[in-house]
């Protein structure tokens, strides 16, 4: 279990814990909290230490310059990819051959900056703890949140996503999935964090009904595109709370 794990965490992040093979990552999938749990605690007590002493706009800059060295921008890259496919006028064919697109087009730039200004802005309301528990919150339910897309969606096409959304159409895997992510939710978060998961659920909800309609299906980029904007998600409505 050890190796599957650190597969799953190559994956993720940049952390050297071993190879990463596709279909054993996929038939993991569910443990991807786990890699959010992580995250978390490493870029929360970043967060944590730097602001007794940082500005909070400085601090909140460094904690996504953390999170970008940490998991790396392949996820991010998706969120401008699926803006790009979004915003294609025409058949879903047309939709997903702009997302397969390396170049970046305007909604793809516009998404990307909306999206970091949105990350800063966020993290510069809190502090102390509670930045921390906004950080350590928000991973876990981005991670968590291309879980259950997986189980919800189908493929849009055959790719890099067909393996995960075919390994996670198992009532199990979700259900151990979403106990990882509550129990911190819950015992951490409380009303907050029960508040953000229904926010995220919805949302990811939202995402993969939307995907169907404009490309038939998710794709990787989708599936990163959610990662990504169910941490925002989680962090602006922990300081809207």
């Amino acid at each position: 279990m050890l190796k599957e794990i650190g597969s799953v965490f190559s994956f993720l992040t940049i952390i050297p814990t071993g190879n990463s093979n596709l279909e054993t990552v996929a038939k993991y999938m569910y443990l991807f909290p786990i890699v959010g749990i992580t995250i978390g605690l490493i870029v929360g007590f970043i967060g944590f230490g730097l602001s007794f002493f940082l500005d909070p706009l400085i601090v909140s800059l460094l904690v996504v310059a953390s999170l970008t060295l940490i998991t790396g921008i392949h996820h991010t890259d998706g969120l401008a990819d699926f803006a790009d496919g979004l915003m294609k006028k025409g058949t879903k064919e047309k939709k997903l051959a702009a997302m397969k697109d390396l170049a970046t087009g305007s909604a793809g730039t516009v998404a990307i900056v909306l999206y970091l200004v949105g990350l800063i802005v966020a993290i510069s309301l809190s502090t102390g703890f509670q930045l921390f528990l906004a950080i350590f919150l928000g991973e876990i339910m981005a991670k968590f949140s291309m879980v259950l897309m997986a189980n919800l969606g189908k493929s849009a096409s055959i790719g890099l996503n067909s393996p995960f959304v075919e390994l996670m159409k198992n009532r199990k895997k979700l259900v151990v999935a979403t106990i990882i992510t509550l129990i911190p939710l819950i015992v951490l978060g409380g009303t907050t964090g029960l508040i953000i998961f229904v926010v995220v659920t919805t949302l990811t909800l939202f995402l993969v009904a939307i995907s169907t309609r404009s490309f038939g299906g998710i794709t990787g980029d989708v599936l990163g595109s959610t990662n990504e904007l169910s941490r925002l998600a989680s962090l602006l409505v922990f300081v809207s709370i």
